[in-house]
């Protein structure tokens, strides 16, 4: 697998966990105390770090940094929207489409030569 694809892999990975850290706890630890939901998100954002810091070494051999940041960006929106819609309950409209388009533009954008 090639250093672009690997990126792509560890950045897609790295964005499920990033994203259960910042808003499982709505959900899943709602009655939970405060500490416990601080303490089980930055568990599970230890296991993010992991995986998106090797991303970042492993892309930037043939990405330059704004292209990762931007690459990241759009990966996040990918893997947001799903989790959103079944994990959080989340209703999509159809603002949140064109906002998701726009930045995958922008990631198209920056990649452009």
């Amino acid at each position: 697998m090639g250093s672009v694809a690997t990126t792509v892999l560890l950045l897609a990975l790295s964005n499920v966990f990033m994203t259960l850290a910042w808003y499982w706890h709505l959900r899943g630890l709602k009655t939970a105390s405060l500490p416990v939901a601080i303490l089980a998100s930055w568990g599970i954002a230890l296991v993010e770090y992991c995986l998106l810091v090797p991303a970042t070494r492993i892309g930037n051999q043939t990405l330059s940094v704004a292209q990762l940041k931007v690459l990241q960006e759009g990966i996040t929106l990918l893997v947001f929207a799903p989790v959103a819609f079944w994990l959080l309950r989340e209703p999509i409209r159809w603002t949140y489409g064109v906002a998701a388009l726009l930045v995958l533009a922008a990631v198209a954008l920056v990649f452009r030569a």
